[in-house]
């Protein structure tokens, strides 16, 4: 057997060893889509839906972990109630983040991934490291769902009216009414009411 069988036979062999730090080309460039599936959506269409998408689902994923920092550092007399609140939404956040990403691979395009390409992609505004009395965090949480509801707005006006029905129905169905009751949810905390005693109504101030 020459050299070259021999050494042919030996890659071919089977064996248990994993073939560890692995390193190639990438298979599909990022801002790209790959060939088109049946969907009936020329590129065009595929590339601006997949880059706004993915605006969304950097957004998404941003709100995503405020979420979830909220729940972790959440303080004072509601801290059970918003602990489980919080945690609620942000589970809530993380099916959209997957339905968002999803529907950007199955038009071919690439989903954004990694934290610190979300961190150059969102438009939310970074928080602070340390922990936040209660109001600024209702009010960081609230202006988040500000920004992504009124890109869903635009979106899907634009997903409807290329064609890409879709994506309209993610953005609206899924996105878009999941973050309207979020903001409801949230803005009802930062209603001043007395928490254990009603005020006389003679007594209220005016406005």
């Amino acid at each position: 057997m020459t050299k070259k069988a021999s050494l042919a036979t030996h890659e071919n062999t089977i064996s248990a060893q994993p073939r560890l730090h692995q390193n190639a080309r990438e298979i599909q460039v990022y801002g790209t889509v790959s060939h088109a599936l049946p969907l009936e959506l020329e590129e065009p269409v595929r590339l601006e839906m997949t880059e706004q998408l993915n605006l969304l689902l950097a957004d998404s994923m941003t709100l995503r972990d405020l979420y979830k920092k909220s729940h972790w550092q959440v303080a004072g007399p509601t801290f059970y109630q918003l602990h489980l609140l919080f945690d609620k939404h942000f589970d809530e956040q993380v099916e959209i983040v997957d339905k968002i990403a999803e529907r950007i691979q199955l038009l071919g395009g690439v989903s954004i991934a990694m934290a610190a390409d979300v961190a150059e992609t969102t438009r939310i505004a970074r928080p602070p490291r340390g922990r936040e009395e209660v109001p600024v965090q209702i009010s960081r949480l609230l202006d988040a769902h500000q920004v992504i509801i009124g890109h869903c707005r635009q979106l899907a006006r634009r997903a409807s009216e290329i064609g890409d029905d879709g994506s309209n129905d993610l953005v609206i169905s899924d996105v878009l009414r999941t973050n309207e009751l979020q903001v409801w949810f949230l803005s009802e905390h930062l209603v001043e009411v007395p928490l254990a005693r009603a005020e006389d109504a003679g007594m209220r101030k005016a406005g």
